[in-house]
């Protein structure tokens, strides 16, 4: 069984709300993903019950998180702090779905 290992940082933990009108569908799903796997972090998304892996495309889709839901990030591992803050501008910026940019 993978356990982490014992001098690992407690987790990092952030609420987070989606923003974009058309909620985590199948684009900002795969941008969260991708940037994910740019980290060696666990980054797991709950919303309710149902916690998911963040580098998994369709458990995210999973959760259907619409427009205004509330979701809380955990964030562990020694890039935590890096991560946490990638994937929260993700959120923030509406995954770049409101008339912003792309990175």
């Amino acid at each position: 069984m993978n356990q982490p290992p014992l001098n690992n940082p407690p987790p990092l933990e952030r609420i987070v709300h989606v923003i974009n009108p058309q909620g985590l569908h199948a684009r900002p799903a795969d941008l969260l993903v991708r940037c994910a796997d740019g980290f060696e972090s666990t980054i797991m998304i709950q919303k309710g019950s149902e916690q998911v892996d963040c580098r998994s495309i369709l458990s995210l889709l999973t959760l259907g998180a619409t427009e205004g839901t509330e979701l809380k990030l955990t964030v562990q591992g020694h890039d935590a702090e890096n991560a946490l803050a990638a994937i929260c501008e993700l959120f923030e910026q509406g995954f770049h779905e409101n008339g912003q940019p792309s990175p």
